[in-house]
């Protein structure tokens, strides 16, 4: 059997940038709307500060207005509830993310809930999460909807009837990957750490889309041949040299790639869609608020 296709995710998002570009262009041009997103950062991690200031640069490279708000360390709940309740005011900003993880004075729970639903571009509010499960239009987390556009590129717009695998519950990418998996009319199972027979579920799946955070968790074996794997994990593990770490996903990517059909590699193929699904969820936003559709492009 030859080896599994491997999805680019650094091109697919290269591509959808260009996409939303494209969409920006004629909101200005035809609506004289400019989609802003709002980006708020509580201290200094430097994981945070990285992909923060990567936000703001393809915001702007796609021709959209970005607010950066960068808030010291201790920072209370109640200023940086007073922040978004402003940001929920402002007719410039259409999308409003809070970078997580937030310090331990602050609940997160209580600050995603206090973003305006139809600003929730990272699709975390409840009202956005109980719309997609219960199948109508939302505002859908980044991650999981960077996938569904992978896996319809490889396999074909129609997934109807297809046996998709969801490893992982969670409320950013398991739940709703499977919820979006079963709108597009797959038969869809979630498995997670207390499923029984966890290799035999994973190897009748079509569609295997790994959220664990255990590195190379899935094995060859655990795949069933020709499937698409989606692998959502980033575990950084120790290198090849001595105090030396790499990344690698909750897929054996080297086992993988000699059973499945297609497979995304770690790094590189779902972490760049997560931006870019960012920035298409702000100009869903932004059209939405002002009642136009998506522009087509």
């Amino acid at each position: 059997m030859a080896e599994a296709k491997i999805i680019d995710g650094h091109a697919f998002a290269e591509r959808l940038r260009g996409k939303v570009a494209k969409q920006v262009h004629e909101l200005r041009d035809v609506h004289h709307i400019t989609p802003g997103l709002a980006v708020v950062l509580v201290g200094d991690d430097p994981a945070s500060e990285v992909y923060v200031r990567n936000k703001g640069k393809m915001t702007q490279e796609v021709g959209m207005k970005s607010f950066e708000h960068r808030l010291p360390g201790d920072t209370s709940q109640k200023e940086l509830l007073t922040l978004i309740e402003g940001l929920n005011d402002d007719p410039e900003v259409h999308g409003i993310l809070v970078q997580l993880p937030l310090p331990d004075q602050i609940n997160p729970d209580a600050v995603l809930a206090e973003i305006d639903p139809a600003k929730d571009v990272d699709g975390f509010h409840v009202y956005n999460a109980g719309k997609l499960a219960a199948g109508l239009p939302a505002l859908v987390p980044c991650t999981p909807l960077g996938c569904l556009m992978m896996i319809k590129d490889t396999l074909g717009e129609d997934l109807s009837g297809l046996r998709a695998l969801v490893l992982g519950r969670s409320n950013i990418v398991g739940k709703p990957m499977a919820a979006l998996l079963l709108g597009e009319n797959c038969t869809v199972t979630i498995a997670h750490s207390r499923t029984k027979d966890l290799a035999e579920e994973c190897s009748r799946a079509d569609i295997l889309v790994a959220a664990v955070g255990r590195p190379k968790m899935v094995t060859g074996d655990w795949i069933k041949p020709g499937a698409t794997v989606i692998d959502v994990g980033i575990n950084r593990v120790p290198g090849a040299e001595e105090g030396k770490t790499k990344l690698v996903g909750d897929v054996d990517f080297e086992e993988a790639i000699k059973v499945a059909g297609a497979i995304t590699p770690v790094p590189g193929g779902v972490g760049p869609m997560t931006i870019a699904c960012l920035l298409q969820n702000t100009v869903t936003a932004a059209c939405a608020q002002n009642e136009i559709e998506v522009p087509a492009v």
